[in-house]
């Protein structure tokens, strides 16, 4: 698959890089191509990694990655544009924090909605599925950097779309049980909700190489 991470943060390069490594074709999406930054990552992807500007990035792609802050991504999609991203999937990993070094963090929105909808509200054509962003970006392309046990979830309307993002985290090595379909897109908002918990844990644990295990009988 071609696929468009949207974001050349860490999140984003981290995403890219894992792709890449599974050999399918990626593009980084960004704001500035011509970036040091980001041709140095294309550069270290080899063969499957290039960079375009997020409206190429998205025309080009099979499934899209928002892996952009989550104050932007809306902008971010918008500039990409709805018609390039009609009908496809669109993996979202952001999380609407207002000010990333601020904790507790505050989010907006929170409660009664989340981003992930605020996405699937405003591209009512794209497949919208919410996945890893209650993990560090390591944790994401590498679970089994942690024991066993610990878990990851999505949410969002289209199964189809859902069984997509699965076989995206089982390449990335997440065992099909620890997979939490928490079904529709209104999933996201305990989602992004586990993300002030997130804060406050590698603040308590000095370090975000940690997930959350699921207990059930």
């Amino acid at each position: 698959m071609l696929v468009a991470v949207l974001g050349s943060g860490l999140v984003g390069r981290t995403l890219a890089t894992r792709f890449a490594e599974l050999r399918h074709n990626v593009i980084l999406g960004t704001r500035d191509p011509q970036a040091a930054r980001v041709r140095r990552w294309a550069t270290a992807a080899g063969p499957y990694g290039s960079v375009a500007a997020y409206r190429a990035a998205v025309e080009d792609s099979t499934v899209v990655v928002n892996a952009t802050a989550g104050t932007v991504s809306l902008d971010v999609l918008r500039e990409a544009g709805a018609p390039a991203l009609a009908g496809k999937v669109l993996l979202d990993v952001a999380n609407a924090v207002v000010e990333p070094g601020e904790d507790p963090p505050t989010l907006r929105p929170v409660g009664d909605g989340s981003l992930a909808e605020q996405i699937q509200r405003e591209f009512p054509l794209t497949r919208v599925v919410k996945t890893l962003n209650t993990v560090s970006p390591a944790v994401m392309v590498r679970p089994d950097r942690l024991g066993g046990g610990h878990v990851t979830f999505l949410a969002g309307n289209d199964g189809g779309a859902k069984r997509l993002a699965t076989g995206f985290l089982r390449e990335m090595g997440w065992p099909q049980d620890a997979i939490i379909d928490l079904g529709d897109i209104t999933g996201a908002r305990s989602l992004e909700m586990l993300v002030p918990l997130r804060y406050r844990l590698g603040r308590t644990f000095g370090h975000t190489n940690f997930n959350f295990a699921i207990g059930t009988r």
